[in-house]
């Protein structure tokens, strides 16, 4: 439907009184204004007149490039978490209460929603964090049971070698605590051949990633289908590797779009909701 009619039908106006008023900026669709009236609005959009809800999205969804230094939690009163990115300032609270992380770009802000992160990233990890509030498909994407791949971009320190494939392949046993699953160990140059939809997502210089002077280390990607605490750091220290620099690249069939810089975040596609709800 278009956001003019939806706009008349909701008795706001006669149909030329709400064209002239979208015009001026008086509508927004999903936080953003819209001058356009002809716009089709659907039934995920939130719809707003003067600031106030015409129509809301049962639930919604965003990507966001997880920028390091950033925890992902919905509030820290020490630090800045992912849900500082995505907050507009009337619901982050004032200026002298917290100051929102600033991202590469501007970004526009989200619906005044409940939201929350799909899963976790440790604080020193980049990369796709889905943000939403459908707590349903949040429990079915992170159930053991559905085991969704996850596709890390790692640079570690030494040579992986055949033994260190073989070893993830049979799913490794960490320490006491820990026998992980199964999972996938590639070179970076092997999964950029392997896998079209992944290779513009693997960086090409890996050594501006990592300390200075570092002589000898693997960019890798890594396929694993769980989330346990520190869990791909863990992996290669029981290899006798160390994770340099570590970044997610996919959630299931959720890519990171290379369009994002860390810190920007985008709505997702209904073709990509409709992906992870059959997953």
């Amino acid at each position: 439907m278009r956001l003019d009619r939806l706009l008349a039908q909701e008795g706001l106006g006669t149909r030329s009184e709400i064209k002239k008023a979208i015009r001026s900026g008086r509508a927004a669709v999903n936080g953003t204004i819209e001058k356009d009236p002809g716009r089709q609005i659907s039934s995920d959009d939130e719809v707003r007149f003067d600031d106030k809800v015409i129509a809301r999205a049962e639930f919604v969804y965003y990507m966001l490039y997880k920028p390091a230094g950033v925890i992902t939690a919905t509030e820290d009163s020490r630090t800045a978490t992912v849900l500082d990115l995505l907050r507009t300032p009337e619901s982050s609270g004032s200026p002298s209460e917290r100051q929102p992380v600033q991202p590469s770009r501007p970004v526009q802000p989200v619906l005044r929603r409940d939201l929350f992160p799909v899963g976790r990233l440790d604080r020193d990890t980049e990369g796709l964090l889905l943000i939403t509030d459908d707590g349903q498909l949040a429990h079915r994407l992170l159930s053991p049971g559905r085991h969704v791949d996850k596709v890390y971009y790692a640079v570690v320190t030494g040579q992986v070698t055949e033994e260190d494939r073989r070893r993830f392949a049979e799913g490794l046993c960490v320490d006491e605590s820990l026998t992980a699953m199964p999972a996938r160990l590639l070179s970076a140059a092997e999964a950029a051949r392997e896998t079209e939809q992944l290779s513009g997502l693997i960086p090409e210089d890996p050594q501006q990633l990592i300390p200075p002077g570092t002589t000898s280390f693997s960019p890798v990607l890594v396929t694993i289908r769980e989330g346990k605490f520190h869990q791909i750091k863990r992996m290669f220290a029981a290899v006798g590797k160390e994770v340099l620099y570590l970044r997610r690249l996919s959630m299931g069939p959720l890519l990171l779009d290379e369009a994002l810089s860390p810190g920007e975040f985008r709505e997702l596609t209904q073709e990509e909701i409709r992906l992870l709800r059959e997953t």
